[in-house]
């Protein structure tokens, strides 16, 4: 690559800026839990899963109101924020997959079919455009057993 190239590529990658945490504040004191389960819990599937959330309020994405989000799970992945350098959907949307469960409707419960055994599960709020507010509100992991 010649240098006017190697120039000109690194001044767009310098312009381009991830979206990030933070674009959206979070209130104060918010807090996301589970309310039917607990850390260690065994059940059968399908799982109900009732998500908890004081200090905000629920709106579907694309809704775009002061201190508001919707919920996404996170299932037998890594932790909000403990991806590679720290960074996971922390520095942008989070994505959409069978580990990240969008609930864009502003759903405030799911039930999940589980294959037997060991499950991890997160919950994080999304701002309208699925992004983590900031500070990002999300619940503790906790580990399930399946039978």
């Amino acid at each position: 690559m010649n240098k006017i190239a190697v120039i000109f590529t690194s001044l767009i990658l310098a312009s381009v800026s991830p979206s990030s945490a933070g674009e959206t504040a979070s209130s104060p004191g918010s807090v996301q839990y589970f309310v039917n389960l607990k850390n260690g819990a065994e059940v059968t599937s399908p799982v109900k899963v009732i998500f908890g959330l004081s200090g905000m309020g629920v709106a579907p994405a694309g809704v775009d109101k002061p201190n508001t989000g919707h919920h996404h799970i996170l299932l037998d992945r890594v932790p909000l924020g403990e991806g590679e350098d720290g960074k996971d959907e922390l520095d942008g949307n989070i994505i959409s997959d069978e580990n990240n469960i969008h609930f864009g409707k502003g759903q405030t419960e799911t039930t999940l079919e589980l294959e037997p055994g060991i499950h991890t599960i997160q919950l994080v709020l999304g701002d309208k455009d699925h992004i983590p507010h900031n500070p990002p509100v999300f619940s503790e992991v906790i580990t399930i057993t399946v039978k």
